[in-house]
């Protein structure tokens, strides 16, 4: 009886291990994940969010809560800045973002700025977004 059991607990773990080994990974989220297919990205995207908060510094706080209205809807998806069309019912010009979310035109110009640094566009909207409030948020912050 014993031996059986070590038999079934023996096959699972092996079943387990041969489900587990040959089961599609997702890539993991990393800081680095445009090291190889654009290295000056994040410079780029610094760069741009610094002179825009040295500018303006109240910009730092508008670009974060674009990141933060992006992600409220349906996911960090990079949707807040698509602009209203004949199929879009754009979340640019809902009610809650209407005359109050603000820096859609700094977001333009890093787009551009990384488009620029890339050869093309390799980084997405959304990781624009979140790259732009984290530094914003650095940008904006509190001197120590």
């Amino acid at each position: 009886m014993a031996s059986s059991v070590q038999t079934l607990i023996s096959l699972s773990l092996l079943l387990l291990t041969i489900v587990l080994a040959t089961t599609p990974s997702c890539d993991s989220l990393s800081t680095d994940f445009y090291k190889k297919s654009c290295p000056n990205a994040l410079p780029a995207i610094k760069k741009a969010v610094e002179a825009a908060v040295a500018k303006e510094r109240r910009m730092a706080a508008s670009l974060l809560r674009l990141h933060f209205h992006d992600c409220f809807v349906n996911g960090c998806d990079g949707s807040i800045l698509l602009d209203k069309t004949s199929t879009i019912d754009s979340e640019k010009f809902a009610l809650p973002n209407n005359n109050s979310a603000r820096g859609f035109e700094v977001v333009d110009a890093i787009k551009a700025a990384v488009d620029k640094a890339c050869g093309g566009p390799i980084v997405s909207c959304a990781d624009i977004l979140a790259v732009t409030a984290r530094d914003s948020v650095v940008a904006g912050g509190p001197e120590l």
